[in-house]
């Protein structure tokens, strides 16, 4: 009997998936990750995901090798791919720039609106 309600103390806590500890990475393997994302953050280089076709996957990461080397052959690739890709979209100012192109501009229209002292209010 003693034996049994050991056992079931020492499982209670495996069986709500709580230990204590986290299962995913050891602390020397997190604090190599670390290290590592670090210094790739010194040399300039961020970390993202990208989604794509899985038949696309290695062309994805030569691509981005190549980028990543930043000389004047990355820059020409860089240039080709912004090129075919079209204009970036501007993310701020793009209405006042679409009311700059509207036929209307330059039309003198008359937008004063007449004063008055307003309706008289029942109280």
């Amino acid at each position: 009997m003693r034996f049994a309600l050991l056992a079931v103390r020492l499982l209670a806590g495996y069986m709500t998936g709580y230990s204590g500890r986290s299962l995913t990475m050891a602390d020397a393997q997190r604090r190599a990750v670390a290290n590592h994302r670090r210094r790739l953050r010194a040399r300039g280089l961020d970390r993202f995901e990208v989604r794509g076709l899985g038949a696309d996957r290695e062309l994805l990461r030569a691509v981005a090798k190549r980028l990543a080397q930043a000389d004047a052959a990355a820059g020409e690739l860089r240039a080709r791919i912004e090129a075919s890709i079209g204009p970036p979209v501007a993310e701020r100012g793009g209405i006042l720039e679409a009311l700059r192109r509207s036929p209307l501009v330059g039309a003198e229209l008359d937008l004063e609106r007449e004063t008055g002292a307003g309706r008289d209010v029942g109280v």
